[in-house]
């Protein structure tokens, strides 16, 4: 009898947390769809700021160790388990880890989730473009963080960072006017290519005057923070009356002012403040799946685009990682399997 062969492939594996150089390309046991499962063959894999998270043990929604990095897998399904109805083997779709037990996972060149977490892919979305789509769905939730009351402007520091850019692009998708700062001119022409319609100067002191100049005094309508520190503070008072800024990141720490006096020195302007993570809807898979939806149909349509790619090999990972530390990276990178 012969001996029994044990398919593999390749993934990309952490088995202590830590810098790039913990990333080791390994081989795995190729996964088989159990019953209501399918597998999914990865075109496209997404590379970006929670697998780093991942990778250096501070996120916290942390897989266990040894760890799979990946939040999000574009492909097709090559495999179907016993009683799955739900897809067929030949579509193309799209996994989110948001839509999984945990987070990660998707650094492999195949993976077997439940018929229920793919989302089907149209034809005109290719697969680099459908690993952008958890940065849309999450601009999305960004955008209603103030009960998507009308809105005229929003202001966007960084706005050529992955989110940054999505915000941009659903914001100007609805006609609302988007200010934003970009720290170089590759940066600014970015930002610009990808849906902002104003650039500011970006230092704290005086951002809040050029928002006010730009707007005729009145402000924007949402300010997204993923600094903190003293941009936050600038947020605020860059802020139109009944404004909110919202604070989705904290990468600079919290602001040394007294938040809450701050708002008392505007207090004629009414504004409000929200803290945001996408985990506010882990339980509620119809708000999640919904937005996913949107996004899915806003690219689809045309109404936005994803930015343009940095294709990678998956077993360059390191690399990957390397460039997401030093910050350098315009578009989304994707890593190929």
């Amino acid at each position: 009898m012969a001996a029994h062969t044990t398919i593999t492939m390749k993934a990309v594996q952490l088995q202590v947390t830590g810098g790039p150089e913990v990333l080791s390309l390994v081989d795995l046991p190729e996964p088989q769809p159990g019953p209501g499962e399918v597998r999914v063959r990865a075109h496209a894999i997404g590379a970006g700021g929670p697998d780093v998270l991942i990778r250096n043990g501070t996120y916290k929604w942390m897989p266990p160790l040894p760890a799979v990095p990946g939040n999000e897998l574009a492909g097709v399904v090559d495999a179907v388990g016993p009683g799955v109805y739900r897809l067929a083997v030949g579509e193309r779709v799209l996994v989110s880890a948001r839509e999984l037990p945990q987070r990660g996972g998707c650094y492999v060149q195949a993976i077997c989730v439940d018929q229920a977490v793919p989302f089907v892919l149209p034809a005109s979305i290719a697969f680099d473009d459908a690993v952008s789509l958890g940065n849309f769905q999450l601009a999305l939730a960004l955008l209603a963080s103030n009960g998507n009351l009308p809105a005229q402007a929003i202001l966007v520091p960084g706005a050529a960072g992955g989110v940054a850019t999505a915000l941009a692009q659903v914001a100007r998708s609805r006609g609302l006017r988007v200010i934003g700062t970009a720290s170089s001119a590759e940066k600014r022409a970015f930002a610009l290519e990808n849906g902002v319609t104003d650039l500011v100067d970006g230092d704290v002191q005086a951002l809040p005057q050029h928002v006010m100049q730009l707007t005729g005094g009145r402000g924007v309508d949402l300010a997204f923070d993923h600094v903190g520190a003293g941009l936050f503070i600038a947020c605020l008072r860059s802020l139109a009356p009944s404004g909110m800024a919202v604070s989705y990141n904290i990468l600079a720490g919290p602001p040394s002012n007294d938040v809450f006096d701050e708002l008392r020195k505007l207090l004629a302007k009414s504004l409000a403040i929200r803290t945001f993570s996408i985990h506010a809807v882990d339980a509620d898979i119809a708000q999640r799946r919904g937005l996913m939806e949107q996004a899915i149909a806003l690219m689809a349509s045309g109404q936005v685009r994803a930015p343009r790619a940095m294709r990678l090999p998956l077993a360059q990972a390191r690399q990957a990682h390397e460039l997401l530390d030093s910050g350098g990276t315009l578009g989304k990178l994707v890593l190929v399997p």
